[in-house]
């Protein structure tokens, strides 16, 4: 199942950033090396700082089944608390839906819940490095033989690499 939701990966650090890039960085929340992002795809500014950062970050279409598992291993509640169906459960109430975390990705999915403006859930998922190491270099585009800019489907196994 597809879906219209790209997850971005902040893949390089803080150091020697320009200030245009860091404040672009700064307004998608991607504040550290590692820290994952969900937004709409056809949000009107996302494709311009996209192309801003894309040096800096990666980015394609996540799958529901990735987001399942992401919400589930890495989703928390601000505060600090860990995701799971109970508390997934509580945040679907404010929505007007029922059940656990498969059915809070698929409203996520369809686009009734948008991550980054929920109140309970933190809109940032802290991924740990990939197991494995990166296939490519962090400093080259992801056609390139890299793994920065816009990689389509690919960005799935990444993410389930990181998880």
């Amino acid at each position: 199942m597809s879906s219209n939701l790209y997850a971005i990966i902040r893949l390089r650090g803080r150091v020697n950033v320009p200030h245009d890039v860091e404040y672009t960085l700064k307004l998608l929340r991607l504040h550290k090396k590692f820290h994952l992002v969900i937004y709409p795809r056809n949000t009107p500014g996302i494709e311009g700082m996209l192309q801003k950062v894309k040096d800096w970050v990666c980015w394609g279409e996540i799958s529901c089944e990735t987001l399942v598992e992401l919400l589930r291993r890495r989703g928390r509640l601000v505060g600090g608390r860990k995701l799971d169906d109970e508390v997934a459960a509580i945040v679907l109430k404010n929505y007007g839906l029922e059940g656990g975390v498969l059915e809070l990705a698929k409203a996520i999915c369809e686009g009734k819940i948008i991550l980054h403006k929920d109140k309970l859930l933190k809109p940032v998922f802290r991924l740990a490095p990939p197991r494995g190491g990166f296939k490519g270099s962090i400093k080259k585009p992801f056609g390139n033989n890299g793994e920065t800019g816009y990689r389509g489907r690919e960005i799935d196994s990444l993410i389930r690499k990181m998880i």
